[in-house]
């Protein structure tokens, strides 16, 4: 199987319910407990960078020594509240994508990406919407920055805008312009979120939106995943197990740039919280190599993969 490792580089004091549009990327310096991903697996990162980050020299400079170093990928992370050009918009940040005006999203995704190509000399090719805020206008915009490979899709969640809970865990094309590379959710039960997906669908008629409801919390019992934030080691290794046994050809494993930092995530406040999320990261790898072979991959690397199998 191939394996991803995927990160959103971004600013601090995002999960506590404010969107500042100026916050510290100190953070960027913590991606030094990762040295022994590439050092002792060999598997390169991708790192997908907001503008926050990208138009710091320090961080930039953190991250231009692991692409020349350790082989990782630069790619576009958006943050439309933290994104220039701005304008006063309805509602609290951050506000949908979806109502955001088509021109100024449009701009913000130029200025970001210009940005990266003026501090890091980067021609992206890979993207993750911030908050998987992920719908018809940002997949529409893809294409004309020359984005060919998202990864803002979680199957067995009701995530982003658009039907994808059901998302097959593998890559698939969202358009003939664009593959998606889906993080790693499976569910435990391969036949049951189908069946969810139709008692939900009935479930309309009812009142308190309780197919809704279903849906958005079958991710807390019924599915297990790779993201090292969000589950624990036993999940990681039955998600891992259930995908190759299936047949999965690629893990996609996520997490932020910002849980690396004690108290810059409220998820990992302390110095030993973020130790062991580290830990738990190298025992994950340490069992995945163990136990069949794998090999690391770039978002855009799969997507090369992908243009291989198209053409023969």
């Amino acid at each position: 199987m191939k394996l991803v490792i995927s990160l959103d580089v971004e600013e601090e004091g995002l999960f506590s319910g404010r969107y500042p549009r100026e916050s510290g990327v100190t953070n960027v310096a913590e991606l030094r407990r990762l040295e022994f991903i590439p050092i002792e697996f060999g598997f390169p990162l991708t790192l997908l960078v907001s503008h926050r980050v990208a138009q710091d020299p320090a961080a930039c400079e953190i991250l231009a020594r692991w692409r020349d170093l350790h082989g990782a990928e630069i790619g576009v992370h958006l943050h439309p509240w933290s994104t220039p050009p701005f304008a006063d918009l309805p509602g609290p940040e951050p506000v949908p994508a979806e109502k955001v005006p088509l021109p100024l999203l449009r701009a913000k995704f130029g200025h970001l990406i210009k940005q990266l190509q003026d501090s890091l000399g980067a021609t992206p090719t890979s993207f993750r919407m911030g908050r998987f805020d992920f719908g018809p206008k940002v997949l529409g915009l893809l294409p004309e920055f020359d984005l060919k490979v998202d990864s803002s899709v979680v199957p067995l969640t009701l995530k982003g805008v658009g039907d994808y809970f059901l998302a097959p865990p593998d890559p698939f094309p969202l358009n003939p312009a664009v593959l998606e590379v889906p993080l790693t959710m499976v569910p435990v039960l391969a036949s049951l979120p189908r069946f969810l997906a139709r008692l939900a669908r009935l479930a309309r008629v009812l009142p308190g939106d309780l197919g809704h409801h279903m849906l958005d919390w079958f991710r807390y019992g019924g599915a297990a995943g790779i993201q090292p934030a969000l589950f624990p080691l036993a999940s990681m290794r039955l998600a891992a197990s259930l995908h190759r046994r299936r047949g999965g050809q690629v893990l996609t494993m996520f997490f932020h740039s910002s849980e690396l930092k004690p108290g810059a995530s409220r998820l990992f406040p302390t110095e030993p919280a973020v130790a062991a999320l580290v830990a738990k990261i190298h025992h994950f790898l340490s069992w995945l190599v163990k136990n069949g072979p794998v090999e690391g991959v770039t978002l855009s690397g799969v997507y090369q993969e992908y243009l291989k199998k198209v053409k023969s």
